[in-house]
């Protein structure tokens, strides 16, 4: 449904436009089998492959307020986004992908070990909403200096004591002669919406949240598939650790010889083949997975 209170017939996604987290998002949701008719340009809105969904592309930072308010149905963005905006929106799936933690660091050479030194200090950040709450349940007074963004110059440059801003590996930080005293929160890609949104899409909403999470669950798994003689089938099961144990068919060919599938994790693949050889399996196939459903 729009602000304006008309309801619209196709249901409408908000997505990052920009940012570290806008490209992996698409990416996600084209695996998934919902294709942008248009991802180069970015306009404002896009079709997709389904006639029934389009896409708003807008900044992560306004997104949960756009679900929040009605301008989109359903949104993708940074946890930290929602948090900060304080939206009220209902979380449907955490993507956990781009997973970042929301820090308070300071000079190498500052003599500030942890919040409460931070008392009557200045600190810059992009996200004032999170750090008010955060300062003001702790109890300790300091004065936020907003920025819209590389706020790891903001000590340097004098307007700030220290900084709160998110870090996926910290090496940006320490780049910049910063460490980290505090960790707030860990955010990661979450999906959102509205909490007024009603019956209308309810269906579409679910076939959108399994397509993702059949993407999700592919990943890092492979689909093994090998023929082995009955009087080694023991063997090969025990080597096989499959998600639910493997599947075994009949060669129709062959009655000594079955088929064997199971699904695998990735990490596993560089020793289990030869495992599997000498086990007695042979005409091993490894096939990547697009999407699975459990």
């Amino acid at each position: 449904m729009n602000p304006d209170g008309k309801k619209r017939d196709v249901l409408r996604l908000a997505i990052p436009n920009k940012g570290r987290i806008a490209d992996p998002i698409i990416q996600l949701i084209e695996s998934s089998g919902l294709k942008l008719q248009d991802t180069k340009s970015r306009k404002l809105i896009t079709k997709t492959s389904d006639p029934k969904i389009e896409v708003l592309f807008a900044r992560p930072i306004d997104i949960p307020e756009y679900v929040a308010n009605g301008a989109a149905d359903l949104g993708i963005t940074g946890r930290d986004m929602v948090m900060e905006r304080g939206s009220d929106v209902k979380e449907l799936l955490d993507l956990k992908s781009g997973k970042a933690t929301l820090v308070i660091a300071v000079p190498d050479d500052s003599a500030i070990k942890g919040p409460e030194d931070l008392k009557g200090l200045k600190v810059a950040t992009e996200f004032p909403g999170i750090c008010e709450r955060y300062f003001e349940k702790l109890g300790i007074e300091v004065t936020l200096v907003p920025v819209g963004g590389a706020c790891e110059a903001a000590p340097y440059l004098g307007i700030a004591d220290a900084i709160v801003d998110l870090t996926s590996s910290g090496t940006t930080l320490a780049t910049n002669n910063l460490r980290i005293v505090c960790e707030i929160l860990t955010s990661t890609t979450i999906v959102i919406e509205n909490r007024n949104l009603g019956k209308l899409f309810s269906e579409k909403v679910g076939d959108f949240c399994l397509a993702l999470e059949s993407v999700l669950h592919a990943r890092g798994q492979r689909y093994l598939m090998m023929n082995v003689e009955r009087l080694h089938l023991d063997e090969v099961r025990n080597v096989l650790p499959g998600l639910s144990g493997p599947t075994v068919m009949d060669v129709v060919s062959d009655d000594n010889l079955v088929a064997v599938h199971a699904v695998v994790s990735e990490e596993h693949l560089y020793s289990l083949v030869g495992d599997l050889k000498k086990a007695g399996a042979k005409d091993i196939l490894v096939v990547p997975i697009e999407r699975m459903i459990r």
